[in-house]
């Protein structure tokens, strides 16, 4: 059943190692040899899979069940003669036999998707590009799991590190039942030192650490693609010398808080934010009431800024803020794409380090975008979309760059 192709011992391993698992995640870079082994594993699991309950493949749709699976596991040069024989479907048909059990194919292009598994009973899933299903979608498709035994296999390229597939499975592995195997290009023992080569090349920057090390990092085309989890991202803080705070003031929209600090290791460092989202949470709050939550959320910190930046646009929080004797209130600067420049050049040397406690912030980071449309233009915009926290850092951040900018120097 392993076909003519060669198999490394890592794809052996994590074969042998998904029959283990509730759960099974391959991940990593194209063409790093993943995908053939999730699918042998498939094809094992499917001869011993239950005789009750359903056997599933989805996908973001149809043709890409067609192209990702049922072509290659008909290719007898990729899994032998015998496997493709027993490989039957009609294009564009929403089932399949294989190896004598009838699979059933579902698109899952969007969250409605998720009720064409609603009743169903299944023994056993596969699920191509796991990043580009919906969360709601997956969340169904494990609780239709449900015959004992009854096993997900699946296989995706990385995406964003905020990415749910990331957060809410590969990175509570610990806390779930499940097995995931991380794959690099240099891993696939099939292909060519001159193949790897010519694909290496056709990638650079982060886009390259996605595609071809397999790392869950920003690609390009984001605003901030320095922004690296790995490096930004701190749990712990030192000591501060310095304080302030950069509001983006929302009543339907978001409002979030970012409070800003100066490290004793001369570092910047969004240190904790206050955010809240009246759409989320059903009830609009007035300029009164987010003063008073913000005062109150510093004074849990025990932390008086030196200046709070505010939207320059809501001139009416200002003046309650005003009113109620919170210290320093000036316009934020929003000089947007130098504001950018600032919160990037700061990030690219290292001199800005991101608490974990900043959620919105965090969330926001890999989304932010610049505009296909304003680039068609010739401008240089990010899209106006998911940027609250994001802004309310600019704000504090390119508001005291006089502060801070000596500072700036290449990371080691």
């Amino acid at each position: 059943m392993t076909g003519p192709l060669p198999l490394s011992d890592k794809q052996l391993d994590s074969i042998r190692a998904s029959f283990g698992a509730r759960i099974s995640i391959w991940h990593g870079s194209v063409r790093s040899g993943k995908t053939v082994a999730s699918l042998l594993a498939f094809l094992l699991s499917v001869r011993r899979a239950p005789a009750t309950g359903l056997i599933l493949v989805c996908g973001r749709s149809l043709q890409t069940i067609e192209r990702n699976l049922i072509e290659p596991l008909s290719d007898p040069e990729l899994f032998g003669e015998d496997v493709a024989s027993e490989i039957r479907h009609t294009r564009g048909a929403t089932v399949a036999s294989i190896l004598g059990r009838t699979v059933h194919l579902i698109g899952a292009a969007d969250a409605r998707a998720e009720g064409r598994l609603r009743g169903a009973t299944a023994c056993l899933a596969y699920v191509d590009e796991g990043t580009l299903i919906p969360e709601p979608f997956f969340v169904q498709l494990l609780a239709r799991l449900s015959v004992p035994g009854a096993r997900l296999l699946c296989t995706t390229n990385p995406d964003s590190p905020r990415h749910w597939l990331r957060r809410g499975y590969l990175d509570r592995a610990g806390e779930l039942d499940l097995a995931q195997f991380h794959f690099r290009l240099s891993d696939n023992p099939s292909l060519s030192p001159a193949y790897v080569s010519a694909l290496s090349a056709e990638y650079s920057g982060l886009w390259r650490r996605r595609m071809i090390d397999g790392a869950w990092v920003v690609a390009e085309g984001s605003v901030y693609d320095m922004y690296d989890e790995a490096v930004h991202l701190v749990d712990e803080l030192p000591a501060m010398r310095r304080h302030w705070l950069g509001i983006d003031y929302g009543t339907t929209a978001p409002f979030s808080a970012i409070l800003l600090g100066l490290g004793v290791d001369d570092r910047l460092y969004a240190v904790n934010e206050w955010r809240y989202d009246s759409r989320a949470r059903h009830r609009q709050m007035t300029d009164a009431q987010y003063s008073a939550a913000v005062r109150e959320w510093l004074a849990g910190l025990g932390v008086e800024p030196e200046w709070t930046f505010v939207d320059p646009s809501a001139t009416s929080y200002s003046a309650q803020l005003w009113a109620d004797g919170h210290p320093g209130v000036a316009r934020a600067d929003n000089t947007v794409l130098d504001g950018i420049r600032s919160v990037s050049n700061a990030l690219d040397v290292g001199l800005l380090r991101i608490h974990r406690s900043c959620e919105g912030l965090l969330d926001e980071l890999p989304s932010y975008v610049w505009s296909d449309e304003a680039a068609a233009r010739g401008e240089d915009k990010p899209v106006k979309a998911n940027d609250h926290s994001l802004d309310a850092l600019r704000y504090a951040i390119h508001s005291t760059s006089h502060e801070w900018r000596h500072l700036l120097t290449p990371a080691a």
